[in-house]
């Protein structure tokens, strides 16, 4: 099989994506600078699929460090991109780290490919790209708007540089944009791992649950939604994955095309508000969340949620996993990283 090389592999949706592509039988490269992720991870993905991908710990941004990658790891058929920050509030406080990081990491890497005449390529884009949508759901071909935060400027431009390289028959690419991606692998262990006070809703409702929150925050009560709290599109981690997977099948059989280029959304088609998951936990666990109506936080929009059939028809995926599956995921998540901490 097929040879991908996976940057941020070891974090959230880069560590189930590569468990996915090495259960479909690729071979794997994972490269992390481990800034928001650790080792520990690379022996969980080993015990779940019995198979060790090679990982090297590799700072992108340093453009000799990540050629070095390439020239000796001769091979490699594609690449998926995740590795970024991605904290949206972050961002707003420190916007020249983020662009620094972001962006330099990305041209580096499509340097590199360049060098090595690798083409395809699957980018992990965002939902933040629409910004504040006018018509929902959002469509690929739903006009996007100037960004909240400087976390979702650099994916609109992450986009436009994929957009110009293939453009010049560079490289082809997919943009997988992201709706809110939660829960965790079936086995427990591997999940979403957020430092301090989370900046992610599911985090904050498990910490919640188990006693290490007094309460839930939910910023904004007061938006143009049913309910006045924020309303997305939330889609289990796995479906994600699964979705790199069938973005590499296809980029593998356009190998021989100059410059193509395709977006998909990437979400489950349903809008639920904070509060709607609030009780979608309860339902799907028994526990009752303590929460607190806080003020809106700056770089948050009112609502957004996909329409996905562009991925369904063309990408042949389909999400599979319901709410109360991404709830208590989460939930056991939770309960297994307190007892063996990353």
């Amino acid at each position: 099989m097929s040879k991908i090389l996976v940057t941020g592999g070891m974090g959230y949706i880069g560590s189930h994506t590569v468990v996915e592509l090495l259960n479909a039988g690729y071979e794997v490269i994972i490269i992390d600078n481990l800034s928001n992720s650790s080792s520990e991870v690379l022996n969980r993905i080993e015990k779940i699929t019995g198979k060790r991908p090679a990982f090297f710990e590799t700072e992108m941004c340093n453009y000799d460090e990540l050629e070095n990658i390439f020239a000796t790891n001769p091979g490699i058929d594609a690449v998926i991109h995740f590795a970024a920050f991605l904290q949206v509030n972050e961002s707003v406080q420190q916007p020249l780290m983020y662009f620094e990081n972001n962006l330099y990491s990305q041209i580096n890497l499509l340097k590199c490919m360049r060098k090595y005449e690798i083409k395809p390529i699957v980018f992990s884009s965002s939902c933040t790209v629409y910004g504040n949508p006018e018509n929902l759901p959002v469509t690929e071909k739903t006009p996007t708007q100037k960004a909240a935060s400087p976390y979702g400027n650099t994916k609109q431009m992450g986009e436009e540089i994929l957009e110009h390289t293939a453009a010049a028959g560079h490289i082809n690419a997919i943009s997988l944009r992201y709706f809110n991606p939660v829960g965790a692998h079936k086995s427990a262990l591997i999940g979403e791992v957020q430092h301090g006070v989370p900046h992610h809703l599911i985090p904050y409702i498990t910490e919640t649950a188990f006693g290490k929150r007094e309460f839930l925050n939910i910023f904004g009560s007061d938006y143009p939604t049913p309910d006045g709290t924020c309303v997305r599109d939330y889609i289990h981690v796995c479906d994600v994955a699964r979705a790199h997977i069938k973005a590499v099948e296809k980029l593998l059989t356009q190998n021989d095309a100059q410059g193509w280029y395709q977006v998909y959304n990437i979400g489950t088609g349903e809008g639920y508000s904070v509060l709607n998951i609030v009780d979608a936990f309860t339902k799907a666990t028994g526990i009752k969340i303590d929460y607190k109506l806080a003020p809106r936080r700056e770089g948050d929009v009112a609502a957004v949620y996909a329409d996905t059939k562009k991925a369904n028809e063309e990408l042949n995926w389909r999400t599979e996993c319901s709410l109360t599956e991404m709830m208590q995921s989460a939930w056991n998540w939770e309960l297994s990283v307190k007892e063996n901490p990353l």
